[in-house]
């Protein structure tokens, strides 16, 4: 059995377009998981037509995911910080503050494409940031790094649900700590930005966590956790997530680079976070904190 999934922004789902595509595809009875904004019905049978559908639904402002109705609620969630548990890059906001912010924001992008080999790109943003006053971290985290709508919910919710909540990033310790205390995340990793003299010394710590070092996190703690990889959800939006999004039950793109989302069935691209909760199963009613 599978079951299909529509979620869109509050107050954005058609019932009609939801109703029409249930009776199109011969589906079980329609579920709301949140009035007019996210539903779901089972099918017997994946549909030959569905990317077609999806494209269409995209058109509508409406996510849609066909996915294996067994195993769907996950025990653990393994996310992405930049742009996908924040909304910023953190390396790009220190770069406005050192006055490199236009040439870093061009690395980060074609980076996050898979244009540029991940451990070089960041090397070389990290050396444009040298002399950089270490208390700019605080600064910047304080005023210009925000929080990704249906964050708090979705840590809230796995956890009060028994999941363990990693978040592993290629940024920055001194990004993902204060992240992961606000959100409530089991544990982070991420790269050491060297200071020396109060000041970023342009280089960062080696081992560089890139694309591999997330597949090791994903190995890792499934082993110390004793559950197996298709227990896990995974999101993230850039190019060095693919490894970990491809290995994980359910891999999820949020509002992800193209190239990303080609790769992946779970593709977010209006929803927030609350999106994994509603891919799960979730009710809205059913949401903590």
């Amino acid at each position: 059995m599978y079951v299909t999934t529509l979620i869109a922004r509050p107050g954005q789902l058609d019932p009609a377009a939801a109703e029409a595509l249930r009776n199109a595809w011969g589906g079980g009875a329609l579920q709301w998981l949140a009035p007019d904004e996210a539903a779901e019905f089972p099918l017997e049978t994946l549909p030959e037509n569905r990317w077609q559908v999806w494209e269409d639904m995209q058109a509508l402002g409406i996510d849609m995911v066909v996915q294996p109705e067994a195993g769907r609620r996950k025990k653990m969630l393994l996310a992405d910080m930049d742009s996908t548990m924040i909304q910023q890059e953190c390396i790009d906001e220190l770069a406005d503050e050192a006055g490199v912010g236009a040439r870093v924001k061009e690395i980060t992008a074609r980076a996050m494409n898979g244009e540029l080999d991940f451990e070089g790109a960041l090397t070389e943003r990290v050396g444009l940031l040298k002399g950089l006053p270490e208390a700019i971290i605080a600064q910047v985290l304080d005023s210009r790094i925000t929080l990704m709508p249906g964050g708090p919910a979705l840590i809230a919710t796995m956890k009060a649900n028994g999941a363990y909540c990693a978040l592993v990033s290629g940024g920055f310790t001194a990004f993902t700590a204060r992240v992961a205390e606000q959100l409530g995340f089991d544990e982070n990793r991420a790269n050491t930005l060297i200071v020396a003299d109060a000041a970023l010394s342009g280089e960062v710590g080696r081992p560089i966590l890139g694309r591999e070092a997330k597949v090791q996190a994903l190995e890792e703690i499934t082993a110390r956790l004793e559950i197996s990889e298709a227990d896990v959800i995974a999101v993230g939006d850039g190019a060095n997530d693919l490894g970990m999004l491809h290995r994980a039950g359910a891999g999820v793109a949020l509002h992800a680079k193209p190239v990303v989302a080609a790769e992946c069935d779970i593709r977010i691209n209006h929803g927030d976070l609350t999106a994994l909760l509603f891919v799960q199963g979730y009710a809205k009613t059913e949401f903590a904190g």
